[in-house]
């Protein structure tokens, strides 16, 4: 039991001091310099912002998400899928197995019809 506590300690200890040295390290090792007015401003890659954070997203970026999430779920599962379908090909599982996937792929395709009548591919609007 006082094992496991020294470990604990030792533990607590590296996780506290290690920090505490990096950003006294940090500290000592930098440059001194006074905070300038343009340090708190915010930058993408350089360039100042010309619009606020704070803007409404499109209806048109929701629905791309929709459409990634769809064919991302898509992938994630077919993988595993295949490969247990070769493992229980020609039996009866195998076929339920298989006929299950079909369902869950035209569950897929009802959503990605719902997003091409949607207008989520047509990225002229």
């Amino acid at each position: 039991m006082s094992q496991n506590l020294l470990a604990f300690a030792v533990l607590a200890a590296l996780a506290v001091i290690t920090p505490v040295a990096i950003l006294g390290m940090s500290y000592m090792a930098g440059p001194a310099r006074a905070r300038r007015r343009t340090d708190l401003t915010p930058y993408e890659c350089g360039v100042k912002p010309f619009h606020s954070a704070r803007g409404r997203f499109s209806v048109k970026f929701y629905l791309v998400a929709m459409l990634f999430i769809i064919f991302d779920v898509e992938a994630v599962f077919i993988y595993p899928w295949a490969s247990v379908l070769r493992e229980r090909a020609g039996s009866a599982e195998g076929w339920f197995i298989f006929w299950v996937m079909m369902v869950f792929l035209g569950v897929l395709t009802v959503g990605f019809v719902y997003e091409w009548g949607r207008g989520a591919l047509d990225w002229e609007r």
